[in-house]
């Protein structure tokens, strides 16, 4: 009996991390490279990708806070050669509900501005750069897994979404709207102080 007071204790207090009043700390981070080589020509191509996260959770299941993003790609393909860096920064609000001690299922909607950053060079043609801002929307559904004392490892498997970007060196307007269930795969880490 005493075993399972203690037991009983122990998971009571480190679910009791992830409620109201606490910080959220969280965030992606990913890094890619592909080499693809052929005899009459070479592709290669890297990118790498942050977004961190900082939340106060005013409610047992209602979270809010701040959110930004690093994206950055590189291509190169023989005598060419481009380079993008985006860049959000925005605000999120997070529903949680536990389902156990463990596990607890989430969606975060977010939305705020982006800014993004493109060069090209081109052997012969010479370089050219382009900057576009706009704003961005999504929301993400998610499982939470608590490791241990409000440290756990948050699953995705896509989301639903809504961007625009307008560029600074012509008139073309990019809106953009995704559903991606199933098709990415995201893993990240929060922990509640």
């Amino acid at each position: 009996m005493k075993k399972m007071l203690l037991i009983l204790a122990l998971a009571t207090t480190s679910f009791a991390n992830a409620q109201k009043g606490t910080i959220l700390v969280g965030g992606n981070i990913g890094y890619s490279s592909e080499n693809a080589n052929h005899e009459l020509s070479e592709r290669k191509s890297n990118s790498f990708s942050f977004s961190p996260k900082v939340g106060y959770q005013f409610h047992d299941n209602w979270t809010v806070g701040g959110e930004f993003g690093l994206y950055s790609s590189k291509f190169v393909a023989d005598e060419s050669e481009s380079k993008d860096d985006n860049f959000k920064l925005g605000a999120f609000v997070r529903y949680s509900v536990p389902l156990s001690e463990t596990f607890s299922v989430f969606a975060d909607l977010g939305a705020g501005f982006q800014k993004q950053k493109q060069k090209n060079y081109t052997n012969g043609l010479g370089t050219s750069t382009s900057k576009a801002d706009g704003i961005y929307a999504g929301i993400t559904p998610a499982l939470f897994i608590n490791m241990k004392k409000g440290f756990g490892l948050n699953f995705s498997i896509g989301g639903l979404g809504y961007e625009t970007l307008t560029f600074d060196t012509s008139d073309t307007d990019v809106n953009k709207f995704y559903f991606n269930f199933g098709k990415t795969v995201n893993i990240g880490v929060s922990k509640n102080f």
